[in-house]
This record gives C-alpha cells, structure tokens and sequence, in this order.
C-alpha cells in the first residue's frame, strides 16, 4: 500500500464528498498564485459543515495537516500544504440566504465573490471588499487573508464586513465566532486580558491596511473583544469557516470616475492622502510603465490616480482639491470599465512589464510576487517609494509599483532570480532590507494578500519578539496539535524555501508553463452551486472573453488553463508526475482543451496553452504506434492531405456504414459536405478583372468545404477596386496539424508552403480567421530559422483589415440591419477584430458579435466524447446571443467551425462577412 492509502481509504469511509488522491488531483493543489509549491497528500472537497468535521477528524487521527482552500489566489503561499487540502469551492460555493433590510448575507466559504454581488445588486447592495480577482475568489479565502480591494477606503477590509463565523477547529470543535467573546476557544480572552498593554502598544497607528500577523488588538475591551475580527486574516492556522455572516453595503447612485494625471508616481503617491478628506470610494494609483501604450487616451502625465465618486458633485469637487496636472471625468459605465480592467490585470501586467519586466538572466525577463503589498500610513507613501525605488536600484532589481494609494498600500512584482541559487540569495536580502525599510516608514508588511510563507518570517522585524511570541501562544489555544496549515503566520518556514522554480528546468514546455503566476482569471465563469432553498439566485455574470471554455463548461480546475499550466510544471519536475511526456494525467487534461487561444490574449501573462498542448501532443505520442494515435488526428487531422487526394470522393466514402467511426467522429454530428467545384477552380475560370493588389489564401476550409465564402471575397473586393491573385501552387497553414500535435507533419507542410509562396509580396488575405491566426503565430514559431516563414506571418491580412488598408475610401454596400454570431476565438485572441467591427459600422450592420468559443473548434467538437462539452461551450455565449437577437437579425461567423456549429445546434445558417457584402452587392445592382 502507498504512504497514504489508509488515509485515503478512512476519508472516503468518513465523508460524503470527493477524496482524490491521485497524482493529477496532487499536483493541481501544489501551488496556489505565490512562488511556493508544497505537495500535498491528496484533496477532499467536502459537501457540507458536517464533511469538514469528518475529515478534520480522520486527518487528525492520522496525524496529517489540513489546509483549506478557495479559489487558490492567495500570493504569500498559504493555499497550499502538505497534508490534506480541503476545496470549498466544488460543493461549498453557496448562497444561504440574504436580507436586504438588515443588509447582511449567510454565505458558504467557497462562493466567488462576484455571485454574491450578483444576487446583492438588485437591492442595491454589494459586499464592499472587491480585491481585483473578484471574478474568482472566494468569500472564504478573503476572510482567511482578510482581503480589502479597490473600494477599501470607503467600505473597509473583510474584518470590517463579517458579523459572525461558523468554524471547526483541528479538535473538531464547532464554534460560532461573534462579538463579545461569543466563540472564544478557553483561554483566549484571558490570555488576552493579561496582554492588554502589548496590545494596545504593540501594533502601528494610522495603518489602514495592517493585515499582517493576527489581529488580536479587536480582543480588546474598548474594540467589543471581537472573536470573529480577530479570527479573520488567520490564514487557515486556527479553524476552518464553514459559514459566515456578512455586511453589505449599498451600492453608489451615480459612480462617476475621476482619473488625475501627475508627473510621476511620487507625485500621485503625495497627493493621494489629501484627497481623502472628500470621501472617494476610490483611490488607486498607477504609472505609465504599466498601463499598455504608456497611458494613451488617459490626462496627461507620467502616473494617474484612478479615484471613484458617487455622484457628479463629488467628481467635482475632487478635481477642484487635486492640483494635477490634468484630469478626466469619465461618466460612461463601459469607459469606467475598461479602465478598470486595466488595474484589475495589473498582478499579471506587471509580471510581464515593458521588455518583458525582468532583468533577463535566469529568470527569463520575468516578474514575480514576493514583495507582493506592503502598506505604509497614507502620508508617508510618497516618501516610501521614492526610498523603495532606491532600493530596488541598489539591488539591481525592476518593479512596477502600483496599488492602493489612499489607503498606503503597495503592490510590485519584481524580477528577481529564483531559478539560481545565488538569485535566491538575493532574493532573501531584499526582502530582509525591504522590511527593514518598510518598519522605518511605520508600515505592515502585508497590506492586503497576508503573510504567508514571504512574509512571516520576517514579522519579528515589524511586531518584536514579545507579540510575535504572543501569536505563537494564541495559535495552541486554537490548534495545540498544530495541524492547520502548519509553517504559516506561526512558526514560519524560511521564505526562501519551498519555491516552485527549483528543480524545473530552464527551458521547454515546463518553463513556459512557469508563467503562469496562478491569479486564476481563467477560472472566471464556470457552473455555480444550486442556491440553498429560499435563497436568492444569483443571475449569472456577463459572459465575456474567451477563456477558458472547457473550464466554464465543467467547473474543474485541470480543465482551465491554470490547472493544465500546473500539471505541465509538475511534469516538468518529475516529482509527483513521474511519466513525462508519456504522462495520462496530463494528456487528460489537454484533452478537452480546445485550442482556441483564448489565453493567449485573456490570461494577463500571456500563457498559450495551445501551443504547449500542440508540444505535448507530439511529444506525447512520439515513437508509439500510429494506432495509439485518436482516429481523428488521422482524419481531421490530416484532413488537407485527404481533401486534396480525393476532393469530392470523400462524399461517397462518408456515406458508407459505419464510416464516422472509421473516421473517429462522434454520431451526434454530421459530416462537412464537399463542395462539387473547389474555389481555386472557379478562380481560375473567372480570373480577376482588376490588377492584383493582393494574394488571396485559397484555405482549406474556402477551397473545399466553403467555396462560396471565396467567391463573395472576391466580389466584393473587386467592389473596392482591388484585384486579386492566388499563390502559385496549392498552399497550406498546416492548422489541423498543428491542433494535432502533429508538427513534424506541421513543418513538411508549412515548408512546402513557404516554397510556393516565397516570391508573393504584398498583403496576404486570409479569410478563415484559424488558418489567419496560424500563418501569425505558429508557422513563424515553428520556423524560427526560416526567414520566409517570419515575412509570410507579417504579410497576412484578414478580409476586413484588406479593405481598411488598400481602399480606405470605399464604401460598402449599406445593409441596414441588426447582427448576431461569434467573433472567432481566434479572432480574438491572435488577429484582433477592430477592422471589423469598423467595417460592420460602415455597412450599416448594428450590434455585437457573441465572444467566447462555439466548442467545435476544428476537430475537438467531432471527437468522440467531447459533444457533451462542445455543446456546453457553444450554450455560454453563442447560443444566448442567436436566441435574444431579433428575427431579421443577420448571422455572422466568418470561422467554418463557427458556422457548422451554429447549423448543428440550431436553424440559423451562419455566414461569413465577404458574403453579407456580396449579397449587398447583388441587391444593389438589382435596385439599380
């Protein structure tokens, strides 16, 4: 039997939940957003309090530590362990009950914030504390780090907001935490009473954000000895919360958003405290090195103070009191957001700064957490970064400071080194010198992510012996056998060990998949918990983005990019997936991967799973027989290869029995048609009768199943007085190799297209936006050596962008009528769609295109098993959009995939854009 097979076997006798002991389940908790990894023993996702008790008990009995996890943002390292790891968020993520008169809600450790807020803003109310990753985290997690956000100057921390706890304790005792000592374990309020001194001496003043060590000061008499208070921002070390009562807070009327520009960042830092005295809800800073373009569209200045009113008068007067040097007054909900989204991505911009944020060297030009959110009093904040700045010089480091300006509170991501032993080194020296400096300036070392494992060993420098020792003692009245997430707050271990990079090698998929920092925003979405009865529903959050599907589609952590991106590092390492690139567990987890790019755009560091999973793919069945292989990687896969040899015989053969399983393509669908004339035949009958002025990229899709969407392309830009040619030979992307994991294949194809096409100069349209994207990004990151492939990839142009470009005055047929469909993942994620959505505008066609991914994705919604999830995909945004638009709404989805999605699921025929032209076109002429 394994170490752990007995503890395993009495959890699944003990409790009703899932226990998963199995090396993918392992090493999706090892890390949580910080640079720590601890390997845990296995994972239980409890269903309810009584669940909790159950494991806590079986873990005890056994002698094995506990930590509690949430949505796993935690940046100090406190979401991970070496025991059992106990996910609230599969089956505890519900809404017990909300009452808007007593403005409080009854929630479950593992609801995402956002749902909260969903079902509180009818009544115009919402939960106050909004850290950036509110899309995601949990309402459990932020009491355990007692998490602020944004709006903190106005509603608080999480402290501020929580009425009362439901915990059980590593003894298993089930309190209810309160006020007046409700819920006390025995001892801590004497103990309390005989420190009272210390506690009221030992903490600094005028310190909005002292989230750091335990808030024991709020056992104070004169403070209501608030058990719950100070239980929140323990870091799962003293019991885990089953349940809490919390406060809402209403809504603003009218926010209105005020955006100051200074000459720098010291300039915003100094200005940020006198704006407190108008009561913004807001004030956040932030400087040009961080926001992409340097602040174009923002007031002029080299940083901005992002601040939030309620109401027009409140604008006002804050710009009147801010002597900036410019300032805007943004009033709109959709200008307010966009730049709000800018902050929010802020944790992974900033790992990804200007020239990749780092140094170089070992760590590869990349930024990370570590020296994560100190906090100074407001007035000193100034002072502090021009001295921080310093310090960063002097130890030859680059950050880029950002935060919370009102409340003092700092985050920066830094370049340091922690692949090297002697980056390490350096590591642990700016950290002890930046605590020192931030003690000088009467700081906390956390101002709002906790302590962790980066900070606490260095809370002696910030509380001295005698409090950090007083923690100590609280700590054993709650947990004597020390078993909640022990080496945290506590009796900490070194912050230089334990760091996720040792070991991992300095390159290949391993070290690519180290970049992703764990903020989780792919988890965003996703299937929520039913509410508990007579509980309000939350209405589901606006779909947007594209990533993750399969993860919105099933709720599971290695089905987002984050999980596949951990199961690939510890892959990399060796330690707890031990099979390399042979690995099931992984190759799992890409399977329902869709390739759709997503996170190449949405994930803020730019993790492009697509690619490790076309890597892994190749690897993976690399050298085994051509039989081990899924069927449909043969067919689908090589689909250019089969369409070119047989071309319209591929109709009869697909009519054959049983000729979809052959084929490895699920029953549920039906099979693509091929057309009777290819495009390239009609192209070369017709000819083009304007002088050529671009290439047009005869696709495989265009060429064999969609000859139409080509010949409506040429029409229509022989409108626009450009004429065409097609590449001298027959051409490919090699697109459904590549989603195939098959790039040797990949290689012969795109070098064979690279011959053909080495003497095309000029703009290059591609109307299938997959094969656009893969001529972008993949054919030169295949071959990286062939000039040809870098100058092809620079010359691709996309129907719309073509028409901007070569014949910027001429205008399109006016169609008059709304839209509906899907901007193509791809799209999205690799081309961009502004040229579009401009030419749409032009032509008269309102709305706006669905985003996320349709699930067909090339062969991943015909591959058997995978309907289920396609469908689920298509049902996020795509299929919502085509059933609110109105009845003579036009369809649009230039993707074929998009478009053969759209014909399977519902009676709507999708189309390209060159055909809504074409046809305008037609109906032109006729009414002419």
């Amino acid at each position: 039997m394994g170490r752990h097979d007995a503890l395993a076997a009495a959890l699944r006798s003990a409790v009703a939940g899932d226990v998963d002991f199995s090396a993918g389940a392992r090493a999706l908790a090892t890390m949580d957003a910080s640079n720590y990894r601890r390997v845990p023993a296995g994972t239980v996702a409890p269903r309810d309090a009584t669940d909790v008790a159950a494991a806590l008990a079986v873990c005890r009995e056994h002698g094995v530590p506990v930590v509690a996890r949430g949505g796993g943002t935690s940046i100090g390292g406190q979401a991970t362990g070496t025991g059992v790891v106990l996910d609230l968020t599969r089956h505890m993520g519900r809404l017990l009950s909300l009452d808007p008169e007593a403005r409080t809600a009854v929630v479950q450790p593992g609801l995402v914030l956002d749902r909260l807020r969903e079902a509180a803003r009818p009544h115009g109310l919402t939960f106050g504390p909004d850290p950036s990753t509110h899309s995601r985290c949990t309402l459990g997690g932020m009491i355990g780090n007692n998490a602020c956000g944004a709006h903190s100057v106005a509603h608080g921390t999480t402290a501020d907001n929580v009425r009362s706890l439901e915990v059980v304790t590593y003894r298993g005792a089930e309190l209810t935490l309160g006020r007046d000592g409700q819920g006390a374990p025995p001892g801590l309020l004497d103990l309390a009473a005989r420190h009272l001194a210390l506690l009221r001496t030992g903490y600094p003043d005028g310190l909005p954000r002292r989230i750091s060590g335990y808030a024991l000061d709020a056992l104070l008499p004169e403070r209501g000895r608030d058990v719950a208070r100070s239980f929140v921002g323990s870091e799962g070390t003293l019991g885990v919360v089953t349940e809490a009562t919390v406060r809402l807070v209403p809504l603003p009327a009218a926010p209105v958003l005020v955006v100051l520009g200074y000459a720098d960042e010291s300039a915003a830092a100094d200005a940020a405290a006198g704006l407190l005295p108008y009561g913004p809800l807001t004030v956040e800073g932030m400087a040009a090195d961080l926001i992409p373009g340097g602040g174009r569209g923002l007031p002029r200045g080299g940083a901005w103070l992002f601040c939030e009113t309620d109401g027009e008068a409140a604008a006002r007067a804050l710009v009147r009191a801010a002597d900036a040097l410019d300032s805007a007054v943004v009033r709109d909900p959709a200008g307010q957001r966009a730049l709000w989204r800018v902050r929010e991505d802020a944790a992974g911009t900033a790992t990804r700064g200007p020239g990749g944020a780092g140094a170089g060297g070992a760590g590869g030009g990349e930024a990370w957490p570590g020296w994560e959110d100190c906090a100074v009093p407001p007035a000193r904040l100034g002072a502090y970064l021009r001295a921080f700045r310093a310090l960063l010089a002097e130890h030859g480091l680059r950050g880029v400071p950002y935060g919370h300006f009102g409340e003092g509170c700092v985050h920066v991501r830094i370049d340091f080194d922690l692949w090297t032993e002697k980056g390490v080194r350096e590591f642990r020296c700016f950290s002890e010198a930046v605590a020192d400096l931030v003690v000088a300036h009467g700081g906390s070392l956390s101002g709002e992510h906790g302590d962790g494992k980066a900070r606490a060993e260095l809370l002696p420098k910030m509380y001295g012996p005698e409090l950090v020792g007083l923690f100590g003692a609280v700590k054993d009245l709650w947990d004597p056998d020390g078993g909640l997430n022990p080496g945290m707050l506590v009796r900490p271990e070194p912050l230089d060990s334990g760091l996720r990079f040792t070991g991992l090698p300095l390159a290949g998929p391993g070290r690519e998949a180290a970049r992703c920092v764990g903020v989780a925003k792919c988890r965003t979405g996703g299937p929520a918990p039913a509410p508990a009865a007579g509980a309000p529903v939350p209405a589901p959050a606006p779909a947007t983005g594209v990533m993750c599907p399969s993860y919105r589609a099933t709720g599971e952590e290695k089905h987002s990019t984050r999980g596949r991106a951990r199961l690939l590092h510890e892959m990399a390492l060796g330690e707890v997936i031990t099979d390399g690139w042979r690995s099931e567990e992984v190759r799992e987890a890409l399977d329902l991967c869709l390739s759709c790019k997503g996170c190449r755009s949405d994930c803020p560091v730019g993790v492009d799973m697509a690619a490790y999973k076309a890597e892994f793919l190749d690897r993976h069945y690399a050298g085994l027989s051509f039989l081990r292989r899924p069927r449909a990687h043969w067919t689908m896969g090589r689909l250019p290869h089969w369409l070119g040899v047989f071309g319209r015989g591929l109709n009869a053969a697909l009519r054959l029995p049983f000729a979809a399983r052959l084929a490895g393509i699920t029953p549920e669908r039906s099979l693509p048609r091929v057309a009777d004339r290819s495009f390239t035949s009609w192209y070369g009958e017709r000819g083009s009768t304007r002088p050529p002025a671009l290439t047009l990229w005869p696709d495989t899709f265009t060429e064999h199943l969609a000859p139409q969407v080509g010949r409506a392309a040429v029409r229509v830009l022989e409108a626009a007085g450009l004429g065409s040619t097609l590449p001298p030979g027959r051409v490919c992307c090699g697109l459904t190799y590549v989603s195939t994991g098959q790039l040797r294949a990949a290689r012969r194809v795109m070098r064979r297209t690279l011959d053909v096409t080495e003497d095309l100069r000029g703009p290059v349209v591609v109307l299938e936006p997959s094969c656009a994207a893969t001529l972008r990004t993949d054919l030169p990151a295949l071959l990286p050596d062939d000039p040809r492939a870098a100058r092809l990839a620079a010359s691709v142009r996309t129907f719309a962008e073509a028409l901007e470009t070569l014949a910027p005055d001429w205008e399109p047929p006016r169609l008059d009528r709304p839209v509906t469909g899907q901007t193509h993942c791809h799209q999205h994620a690799v081309l961009g769609d502004s040229a579009d959505r401009r030419l749409r505008a032009r032509a008269g066609l309102t709305g706006d295109l669905a985003g996320g991914c349709c699930g067909l994705a090339g062969d991943f919604g015909v591959t058997p098993g995978h309907y289920e999830v396609s469908v689920a995909c298509a049902e996020d945004q795509l299929l919502p959009a085509l059933a609110a638009a109105p009845e003579n709404a036009a369809v649009l989805a230039d993707g074929f995939s998009c478009r053969t999605q759209i014909g399977d699921l519902t009676e709507h025929r999708g189309r390209h854009l060159a055909e809504l032209l074409a046809e305008g076109l037609r109906e032109g002429l006729e009414d002419g």
